[in-house]
């Protein structure tokens, strides 16, 4: 297989994984040379890998500790650093001066820029602020607020102080709010008037209403306007705008609460779109250190870098995107559709001289269809590395971006996810890129594709494994006292070890990984595993076809295949049509994959991070309850779905 891209010796020797291997070499008397090299070291050595890291990226902690890993044989139990005494804020605020952290635009609506310096008073003014309310270690911090400034200022304050911080994109309507917040009890919730979309305003005063009417464990609600100055808050119940406490404060040196390497950080949920979400509770050592890792190690992202990713405060790549401050980069933040202007993203590229772009595989399949040539109308030289995750990169995805956005340029698909807030299998800084795959495993983890009987197997599709303990492994999930759902969301299909949940496959010709779609999506035909992305890569390029889902049908003692699709405007499903579909998919992937029923549908239902939810319509084809459609974007999409004459024979 011929690569699309690789990095140049130049590239590889200037890279911050090359600085690191030197390190290890000169600290332990070794001469590793490659990544897999590397790589072996640091599964072999987990342990001293981390600690090796955690001094190469000067961990800013009261104390280290002389251990480094403990029970590194259980799964769940291994604890990295147990003696350490740390703070996350300290860490993303080393440096308080003129340069520039933060870029925000609200789809062009409203723009700023906020200095390190101006972004460390902010964080002191509103630490002070959240003392003065009563907020102590392990309090709980809600943020319903859009990708802005405030949002990574609430974070840091917060965690300044021990408390521990969930956030939700204020697109969610008042019960997936409730649906998070509400397991979890926070103290203040911290949210805005509204924010832009499609170039609307969305004011969101009534949602907020209703969630602090229902949510008495709210002491204060605190608004970061951004449609108004000063917006009618009189209807939100104890609610007061975020200067009004702020403005009088000054600012001082911020006093970090030293606290445990594994003191709860954040709450993510998952999507919950089959049923209430997990809370997920994840630490704060392990997710800087995670961080710190994918942004400096695979990404090789450093101080001078302008760091782009599109997300909301309702997707785990926000966490990813606020650890960049660690090493003291400039963070862009965009808040909006990115289809406001069909260009408006690679607007905003171009402005902020963008080093890093990263986005979702759906992003990428949506601006090819609209056959957008970035190239060739804007000016992306800035950018060394584009990343691409939320849902498999196709190949064509691929071909796009080398022929239509930037030629030379290192192309990431990544794998991971809001389990572990990172990722298993990621980018190779020094490797070549190879059209619909991932590059590597991620440093530290050993990585393995097992299948059913528990083996591990190449050039053989299975689930992602992860076979030694990481850093990032949530503490738990909250309120799951025993540990039981934690367990069994993780560890109980394979022992002792992390199973991941995507169906994969690896190829020794490349050493890559392909990604095949969830393996709980998976399609079980005559007994044979199938990923549905090998479905969609056939489908989408079909250009009448707009996009596909497809799901599993139990019928007849067996599973069918069923494909619906999005149609282009002005085409019609005739039957030449569904026999040029079914001659791709027959041709492109197997005869397995072949659906025995393909039909229309208006629109696709999506997380609010824009994936789309094959269990849940498959609930829906077989007339079950979606048991939380307040997870979804579009839940009314659902109804496309249900009751399909078509399915019945």
């Amino acid at each position: 297989m011929d690569a699309l891209w690789q990095p140049s010796k130049e590239r590889i020797e200037s890279t911050n994984l090359f600085a690191l291997k030197n390190m290890i070499n000169d600290r332990h008397g070794l001469s590793l040379e490659s990544f897999d090299e590397i790589h072996a070291h640091t599964v072999e050595n987990s342990g001293q890998f981390w600690s090796d890291f955690w001094d190469f990226t000067a961990i800013r902690a009261e104390t280290k500790g002389e251990r480094y890993l403990i029970n590194e044989n259980q799964m769940p139990g291994a604890e990295f650093f147990p003696d350490a005494k740390m703070n996350y804020a300290e860490n993303l605020l080393r440096r308080r001066d003129d340069k520039v952290a933060l870029v925000f635009s609200a789809e062009g609506q409203k723009k700023s820029r906020m200095t390190y310096g101006e972004l460390y008073d902010e964080v002191s003014k509103l630490q002070q602020v959240m003392k003065d309310l009563g907020v102590v270690e392990g309090d709980r911090i809600a943020g319903y607020l859009p990708n802005m400034p405030q949002s990574i200022i609430m974070l840091l304050a917060a965690s300044s102080l021990g408390a521990i911080i969930s956030t939700a994109s204020p697109d969610f309507g008042v019960q997936g709010v409730l649906d998070r917040f509400g397991q979890i009890e926070p103290k203040l919730l911290f949210t805005t008037d509204g924010y832009w979309y499609n170039g609307k305003e969305q004011d969101i005063r009534g949602k907020v209403a209703e969630v602090a009417a229902a949510m008495p464990s709210f002491e204060k609600v605190i608004v970061a306007p951004l449609l108004s100055d000063r917006p009618d808050l009189s209807n939100i119940r104890d609610a007061v705008v975020w200067s009004d406490l702020t403005d009088p404060v000054a600012a001082k040196d911020i006093e970090f609460l030293q606290l445990p390497f594994s003191h709860p950080l954040y709450i993510l949920f998952s999507s919950g779109t089959t049923g209430v979400p997990k809370c997920i509770v994840h630490r704060a050592g392990g997710s800087l250190l995670t961080h710190l890792r994918e942004h400096m190690l695979h990404c090789n992202l450093k101080e001078e870098d302008r760091v782009f990713f599109f997300t909301t405060c309702g997707w785990m790549m926000w966490n990813w995107l606020v650890s960049g401050l660690a090493y003291e980069t400039t963070l862009l933040l965009f808040d909006g559709s990115p289809f406001a202007k069909p260009d408006i993203v690679f607007d905003f590229l171009e402005e902020e001289k963008a080093t890093h772009f990263g986005t979702s595989g759906k992003y990428i399949d949506a601006i090819s269809k609209l056959g957008l040539v970035p190239k060739d109308s804007h000016d992306l030289s800035a950018i060394k590395t584009i990343s691409s995750t939320g849902s498999p990169l196709v190949h064509e995805g691929f071909d796009y971006v080398y022929s239509s956005i930037k030629e030379d340029v290192c192309l990431a698909s990544v794998s991971g996810g809001t389990d572990l807030v990172g990722c298993l299998v990621g980018c190779n800084p020094w490797g070549a890129v190879y059209r619909g795959q991932l590059m590597a495993p991620c440093l530290g983890m050993d990585i393995q594709v097992f299948n059913d009987a528990g083996e591990n197997v190449v050039d053989e599709k299975g689930d992602l494994v992860c076979v030694n303990p990481f850093p990032s492994m949530p503490i738990g999930f909250w309120n799951d006292d025993d540990g039981q759902k934690y367990h069994s969301a993780y560890y109980d299909k394979f022992p002792n070890v992390w199973c991941h949940g995507d169906f994969i496959e690896r190829s020794t010709e490349t050493g890559g990984y392909i990604i095949y779609g969830r393996s709980d999506a998976t399609l079980n035909p005559g007994g044979v595993r199938i990923g549905t992305a090998e479905i969609y890569r056939q489908v989408e390029q079909m250009p009448e076809v707009l996009e596909g889902l497809v799901v599993g049908q139990e019928w007849e003692g067996d599973t069918r295949v069923v494909l619906f699709i999005r149609i282009a405007d002005g085409v019609a499903l005739t039957e030449d049509l569904e026999k040029a579909i079914r001659t791709k998919i027959r041709v492109g992937a197997s005869p397995r994959h072949v659906p025995a029923k393909i039909l229309v549908v208006d629109d696709i239902p999506r997380t609010k991070s824009g994936k789309i939810v094959e269990l849940a319509v498959r609930e829906v084809v077989h007339n079950r309850p979606v048991k939380n459609k307040e997870a979804l974007a579009n839940p009314e999409a659902l109804e496309h779905f249900a009751n399909r004459e078509e399915l019945q024979s």
